[in-house]
């Protein structure tokens, strides 16, 4: 039981971050060859609520919050 929730635990903290990088760096490599578009934008906006969701939360600029 442990065991299985230690898994999930470690698989969500290494595979959202890549998967979110990954995401980004395809947006960045389409938006490269053919410009803005609706694709490249929602790849960004995935990444980003990925990141959100699982992941490290966003710094705000000031570091009040």
């Amino acid at each position: 039981m442990i065991w299985n929730l230690a898994r999930k635990m470690v698989l969500t903290a290494v595979l959202v971050p890549l998967g979110a990088a990954g995401a980004r760096k395809l947006s960045a490599s389409l938006e490269r060859r053919h410009g803005a578009t609706r694709t490249t934008r929602l790849l960004r906006q995935g990444a980003d609520t990925m990141q959100s969701m699982f992941g490290r939360k966003k710094r705000s600029r000031f570091g009040f919050r």
